[in-house]
């Protein structure tokens, strides 16, 4: 029995700053080197990214408060935006919240215990018998893996499954000449995706068909993407290295995927990258030697919305499906790499 994707939404916070905004606010509040804002001028200034959102309510988001005031920010802005994007996700699959068997929630920006999961049987209102999970730890490329999971859970006579990755990246600004550091605090933002998972047939109009995954987990280049606890917060270790490993790793896992499945590159029509920067992007494009209309969903998010961790491969997927017009059985291949350091690879059909 396979498994479908029913609906996709995607949602951001209210608050849409540019790079404009954001420099400001980190020259007139931080006592940066003259590396710090050379580093910050270039990216925010001359960097292709638009503008971020960010779930941060007051005018000054370059304060730094103590890791409690952090992880309370992340609490409320983590439990508002994953109710939002779960009652699109429901709307558009025309369920109620009743319909809903178990809930995959992944997040890698802020620790609660319990989980968000929690937090989301209270503001639903789902039945105590809801089955929950709670994924941690895999950074970026989390939504793939969490679709795998949602995947099986539905052939386990879960009925339809919410499977949501949600991140407050602006919970873990942190203030570092470290140029990572600085990356990050330009790049990264906000923002929440959640599909809903059935069995094939379990539903009326699916969107996708779920065919295969494959993951890779390359421990060699841990150290080189992370989060570190540093004075009692997290912050964001980036290695200029993680564009060429991203690209490598992710093209082991999809060459592998597609010859179990006996495909080849020239067979999938669409791509759904991990826009995790113009390197990344760039890196992964050459390696499995793919076109720059293949990889322009994935530019569009990042210069639209930044890198917004695990959600963000599931924002081009829907740009690709809301954008690209898409034909029925055309094949896609959804690309995502974080934290472990691990790759994903899904491969999905066009319903």
């Amino acid at each position: 029995m396979g498994a479908v994707i029913c609906s996709l939404a995607t949602a951001n916070p209210c608050r849409y700053v540019s790079g404009e905004e954001t420099y400001r606010y980190f020259n007139d509040n931080w006592n940066l080197t003259v590396k710090q804002d050379e580093l910050y001028k270039k990216v925010l200034l001359k960097g292709p990214i638009k503008g971020r959102y960010i779930a941060i309510d007051h005018d000054n988001f370059a304060e730094l408060p103590d890791q409690d005031k952090l992880i309370e920010q992340f609490t409320v802005q983590a439990r508002k935006i994953n109710l939002q994007v779960s009652e699109k996700a429901l709307d558009r699959a025309s369920l109620c919240p009743s319909d809903i068997g178990a809930i995959v929630i992944n997040t890698c920006t802020g620790y609660l215990c319990p989980g968000l999961s929690s937090y989301l049987i209270q503001d639903l209102n789902l039945s105590s018998s809801t089955k929950v999970f709670d994924l941690t730890g895999m950074g970026c490329g989390a939504a793939i893996p969490n679709i795998e999971f949602a995947s099986s859970l539905v052939n386990q006579n879960c009925g339809f499954v919410l499977s949501i990755s949600v991140e407050i990246c602006s919970a873990t600004i942190f203030n570092s000449p470290d140029p990572g550091c600085v990356i990050s605090n330009c790049i990264f933002a906000d923002g929440a995706a959640a599909a809903v998972v059935s069995a094939e047939n379990n539903s009326n109009k699916p969107l996708i068909k779920i065919l295969d995954f494959q993951t890779g987990v390359y421990p060699q280049y841990r150290d080189y993407l992370k989060f570190v606890s540093d004075h009692g917060k997290l912050r964001n270790v980036l290695s200029p290295r993680v564009p060429v490993i991203g690209a490598k790793t992710i093209s082991d896992v999809t060459l592998k995927l597609l010859e179990r499945n006996d495909l080849s590159l020239e067979d999938i029509h669409h791509w759904a990258i991990h826009p995790g920067g113009t390197a990344v992007i760039e890196q992964v494009r050459r390696h499995l030697k793919l076109s720059f209309r293949d990889v322009s969903s994935s530019l569009k998010i990042f210069e639209n919305h930044g890198n917004m961790s695990s959600p963000s491969v599931m924002f081009v997927l829907k740009e690709i499906l809301d954008s690209n017009k898409p034909q029925p059985d055309q094949l896609c291949c959804a690309l995502s790499f974080g934290a472990g350091f691990s790759a994903h690879a899904a491969l999905l059909q066009i319903v």
